[in-house]
């Protein structure tokens, strides 16, 4: 592989671990495939993630052949496990839940879901099973490869409308199904309350503590945002401690008017694949990946998060209301459909959710959306971002953010976001 090859993956992916070798992978398809005696013939292992896909993990995709009683196969097969370089990175990771609560969501809780699905005749699927996980004496997880499957990452471009539906029609059966357990079975998910938020040490994270101060001076270096400077400036004390809050309203403050789901957590497009037709190039299904962060919450977080981490900028400034509708119109849809036998969400109650949403958006704009910028216009490094203040304070020098700034913050004035900061 040439080196511009190499300078497109994560820097943890271009070694795999000593243990990922033929024995293990033997090991995990003969229990797999109840065959005692399979035998590896040739493993070939490589990058499976490009760089900023992923900062929670590494990724490798691993080419196999192998021999049983019944003949020769190939299969590839990706495996996703825990950074193994030394540093602040890894010993993050390792006080996390992230591994325990994807295992958890792979092992009992996507397979509920999709089985209250399909006892409504809905064949949805809402995700790639899991063949192997493990947390000693490494955190792995394995699945099939989706690419020979016709799946893709999408790079290069954004998503259109159709794909967007797509993904946020998921999203809300997802949601539906998991309205209908806390209802009926609140337990069955009590142990999902390891957010973003409660990642250790995620307020103390630099690209967390000093993301305001970053958009300040964005603000201050853009004549045409000043009036906002005065704004953010009265917030920037406590606007973390309001966004917290509502992160962990569910499991701290639950509200009678709230409406609450487990939720994806992460929801953006590199947390998806999609498929199209070969011939056509028509879209036949989207999956949704990486369940690390699920947890307990308003059904409005994955909603405010796919705003600005799943719609390109024209979808922000013309179609983020329409989206969002699109999204309301499958979970109600869904909820009759399953049988839901709680007070049913309305139109006007999600939308007052959302506007109490204030503070999640405040933090988008001012820390994750510089970011995504960023990572699709100029490739940054997610890890750089996370790690480097030059690269998040390059993250506001990015051509487009600022058009991109000023419709979302105009929208905010129009709604009465920064009235009562």
């Amino acid at each position: 592989m040439e080196q511009n090859s190499l300078n497109q993956f994560n820097a943890d992916e271009l070694e795999a671990p000593k243990w990922l070798n033929a024995q293990f992978i033997a090991k995990v398809l003969s229990k797999y495939e109840n065959e005692p005696q399979l035998e590896v013939l040739d493993l070939k292992i490589s990058p499976a993630s490009a760089k900023g896909d992923h900062y929670a993990s590494v990724m490798f995709r691993t080419s196999v052949e192998y021999k049983t009683g019944k003949g020769k196969f190939s299969k590839s097969l990706i495996v996703k496990t825990m950074p193994e370089q030394e540093g602040h990175k890894k010993d993050l990771l390792k006080e996390s839940h992230l591994f325990e609560t994807e295992i958890d969501m792979y092992g009992n809780v996507l397979p509920k879901f999709e089985k209250i699905l399909r006892e409504v005749g809905d064949k949805t699927q809402l995700y790639v099973p899991c063949i192997y996980n493990s947390l000693e004496p490494h955190h792995v997880l394995i699945f099939d490869d989706l690419i020979p499957l016709g799946y893709k990452v999408m790079r290069g471009r954004e998503a259109t409308n159709e794909e967007l539906q797509c993904s946020l029609s998921k999203l809300a059966k997802w949601h539906a199904v998991s309205m209908k357990i806390l209802n009926e079975e609140p337990d069955f998910l009590k142990e999902f309350k390891h957010g973003m938020v409660e990642i250790p040490n995620f307020a103390e994270e630099p690209m967390i503590s000093m993301g305001m101060d970053n958009f300040l001076q964005f603000l201050e270096s853009q004549p045409s945002l000043a009036k906002y400077i005065p704004l953010f400036e009265k917030m920037r004390r406590d606007y973390l401690q309001h966004f917290f809050s509502y992160m962990t309203e569910h499991r701290n403050n639950r509200r009678e008017d709230g409406y609450y789901v487990l939720c994806h957590g992460d929801f953006h497009l590199r947390n998806m694949m999609f498929k199209h037709d070969n011939d056509t190039g028509n879209l036949q299904d989207c999956m949704l990946l990486d369940f690390q962060i699920s947890n307990l919450c308003p059904l409005t977080v994955d909603v405010v998060y796919s705003i600005y981490m799943l719609m390109g900028p024209e979808q922000r400034a013309n179609d983020w209301e329409n989206l969002l509708n699109y999204y309301f119109s499958i979970l109600l849809e869904t909820l009759k459909k399953i049988g839901y036998e709680g007070d049913f969400p309305t139109s006007n109650g999600f939308w007052k959710q959302i506007y109490r949403s204030k503070y999640f958006d405040f933090f988008m704009v001012s820390t994750l959306l510089p970011m995504i910028w960023a990572m699709k216009v100029q490739g940054i490094d997610l890890s750089e971002v996370v790690e480097k203040n030059e690269s998040r304070q390059k993250c506001f020098e990015i051509p487009g953010l600022v058009d991109d700034m000023t419709i979302i913050l105009a929208r905010f004035e129009k709604l009465g976001y920064f009235e009562n900061l």
